[in-house]
């Protein structure tokens, strides 16, 4: 009796490995999404953790200037204060000073009635004089007489004739008396009238101080309401901003708090995005393995494809060599020299003329492979790509986001995509990535990609990138 052998059957590996490559690739296309969900993530909370930092250190600065702020607040404060109590003390001088105008005035009004008074009553003295003045003219005139009828009396007369001198002589000083209390009153009457004439200057200007200090007196009842206002004003903004500082203080920690939770859920999703790079890495081996073991015949083509044009363009810079058309160390310049003006940076390095002239007959021609792919391209050990295909190789306008799309040639694209195709030495390297496309638009793409050598030195790699 034979023994049933334990190998598997070999016609059905081929469909188990087909469906392990398929299932490997389905693995890497989700981690891939995955991983540009936590690129984009860890974008966005980079963003927020500078924000968070700003506002942390910018909420220390405003503590401080705050501080200084309570502070000037505190001094204007006590400074209107300080002149509400000044500015009070003075209108109260003010008002005084007003009342004591008005008696001034009260006084002058009633000099001006007493100087009528003396008027009159220096015109009835005035009057009185000329009476007296008048009598002792008639007076003298008797005793002329009275001395005349004495001389004619004879002896008998002579005690009359003294009588009578006397009589005169008291009249005559009577009439110089009456002429200087005349002439006194007349200087008198003259002082009144300037003192009068001052007297109404007086009046009038006391008269205008008195209008003045009234006006002054309501509008300084104004300044002091608006003032008592402003003080009233200022000991609320005083108040507000006690309250807004205690406030900045009791929300300073919380700040610094969802910093501090912000910047650890960072360093989580940093680490775990580092460790996702290396699972995608893991992925990509699992499908690279699963194709070499025989599997993913969905890729066959393609990666034939890429296969023989990464060995066809290796032929033509070697040949270049040997005919002497580049020196072999000129293919692998890295002293990238900048295209002026050009935005985003176009370089160029002593191989781009080569590249130019040999890699679109290699590389226009697999777009017509198939209706999935999207670009064929070389690039060197760092991520240059010289040579793009034509679609992606117009000169650059003056619209940087315009170039960034049509403008791909002699762009040096560093990525992790980029890179590993770039300094890839296996056979082929098969990466899943996502491809921007602009506002905030993303494809997942597969990037299949050949190592170029050139006397058994590795250049770079051929890219062949197609939709799923």
């Amino acid at each position: 009796m034979e023994h049933e052998t334990d190998f598997p059957d070999p016609t059905r590996i081929t469909p188990s490995l087909d469906r392990l490559a398929e299932n490997a690739a389905a693995v890497s296309q989700e981690i891939v999404d995955v991983d540009g969900f936590l690129t984009d993530l860890t974008t966005r909370t980079a963003v927020l953790l500078e924000q968070l930092r700003d506002v942390h250190q910018g909420s220390g600065h405003v503590l401080q200037m705050n501080a200084s702020v309570m502070t000037t607040i505190q001094k204007a404060y006590a400074h209107l204060e300080e002149t509400q109590a000044s500015f009070i003390a003075g209108l109260t001088k003010s008002q005084e000073a007003g009342r004591l105008g008005k008696e001034v005035r009260s006084w002058i009004g009633t000099l001006d009635a007493r100087n009528g008074a003396v008027e009159t009553v220096l015109e009835d003295v005035q009057t009185s004089n000329d009476q007296i003045a008048a009598i002792a003219s008639q007076v003298n005139m008797l005793a002329i007489n009275a001395k005349i009828e004495a001389a004619r009396a004879g002896e008998a007369g002579r005690g009359f004739s003294v009588v009578a001198d006397a009589i005169n002589a008291l009249s005559s000083q009577t009439g110089v008396a009456a002429e200087k209390i005349s002439d006194n009153v007349s200087r008198l009457e003259d002082w009144i009238l300037q003192l009068k004439k001052e007297t109404e200057k007086v009046s009038q200007t006391s008269l205008k101080l008195s209008t003045v200090s009234e006006e002054a007196q309501t509008q300084n009842a104004e300044v002091r309401v608006a003032l008592d206002r402003s003080v009233s004003q200022m000991k609320l903004v005083r108040d507000d901003a006690v309250e807004a500082d205690q406030a900045l203080r009791d929300y300073a920690p919380q700040i610094e708090s969802t910093f501090n939770t912000v910047r650890e859920s960072a360093e989580g999703i940093e680490e775990a995005h580092e460790r996702l790079h290396e699972l995608v890495d893991l992925s990509e081996r699992l499908v690279q393995d699963s194709i070499f073991a025989g599997g993913g015949s969905a890729d066959s083509a393609m990666i034939k494809a890429v296969q023989e044009r990464a060995t066809q363009i290796t032929e033509l810079f070697e040949e270049a060599v040997e005919n002497g058309r580049i020196a072999f160390e000129d293919l692998f310049d890295h002293d990238y020299r900048t295209v002026h003006d050009s935005d985003p940076e176009q370089v160029v390095a002593r191989f781009t003329a080569l590249t130019d002239a040999l890699l679109p007959a290699i590389q226009e021609p697999a777009l017509e492979l198939d209706p999935r792919i999207v670009f064929c391209a070389a690039v060197d050990r760092n991520g240059y790509l010289p040579t793009h295909n034509a679609q992606f190789s117009e000169p650059q306008s003056d619209d940087p986001v315009w170039n960034m799309a049509h403008c791909r040639n002699r762009r040096i694209f560093d990525d992790r995509v980029g890179l590993k195709a770039g300094r890839n030495q296996e056979p082929f390297l098969l990466q899943i990535y996502r491809r921007d496309m602009g506002g905030g638009d993303f494809v997942l793409m597969k990037d299949l990609s050949a190592p170029i050598f050139v006397r058994n030195r590795h250049w770079g790699g051929l890219r062949l990138a197609y939709r799923f």
